[in-house]
């Protein structure tokens, strides 16, 4: 029978620590590795981050996209464009000039409007004094004069050229155009023509007080 030598068992803490480093080497790699490179995700945890990305997505479609318009509410912009149709129509056909030039204010008169109440009881012209005047000039393409006359009537009257566009392309289409938050950009619109008015005519007091 042939005999085989046998193999005996060497303690560890007799071996050479220079047998030794490798393998803590091999396994230090390992555990490196293992936290470069994780392990791959499930299907089910990569299946929820594509349904969470989607949903994000959604939502950002959903707050760009401006909402449809309801019937009443194209319905509101058809009309609201008729009385500026009306006004712009009126100012085409008034004649805001006089044998010595562009007048100033009382162009109203020409429809059989009385002249205006408060400059009559006071002798100084009121905050809208000269928008109708503005208004034609403007229409007449005379927007220096038109300025001069109530430059806060020449600021009413291009938003009015613009509104009527806007508002029928809006109705049209069913949908709010440009504008993202309407009733914002109403309310900013409104405070500037305020400051606009009630400014024009705290000028048009000084320059009649004190000059």
């Amino acid at each position: 029978m042939r005999r085989y030598p046998t193999v005996r068992r060497i303690p560890t803490h007799l071996v050479a620590p220079s047998l030794a480093r490798p393998a803590n080497r091999l396994g230090l790699h390992c555990i490196w590795s293992s936290v470069i490179n994780p392990p791959p995700k499930s299907i089910t945890d990569a299946q929820e981050e594509i349904i969470d990305l989607e949903t994000i997505e959604d939502e950002d479609d959903t707050f760009d996209r401006p909402e449809p318009l309801p019937r009443w509410g194209r319905l509101l912009l058809f009309g609201l464009t008729v009385p500026w149709v009306i006004v712009l129509s009126i100012a085409v056909y008034l004649n805001p000039y006089t044998d010595g030039g562009p007048l100033r204010m009382g162009t109203h008169q020409q429809l059989g409007l009385p002249e205006c109440n408060f400059k009559m009881l006071t002798t100084i012209p009121c905050p809208s004094c000269g928008m109708t005047t503005s208004f034609s000039l403007l229409m007449h393409a005379d927007v220096w004069n038109s300025m001069k006359a109530n430059f806060a009537g020449t600021a009413l009257a291009g938003f009015g050229l613009l509104f009527v566009p806007w508002a029928l392309a809006s109705a049209f289409l069913g949908r709010i155009v440009i504008v993202r938050q309407l009733e914002m950009v109403v309310f900013r619109l409104a405070m500037v023509f305020l400051v606009m008015l009630f400014g024009r005519w705290a000028i048009v007091l000084i320059l009649e007080w004190f000059f």
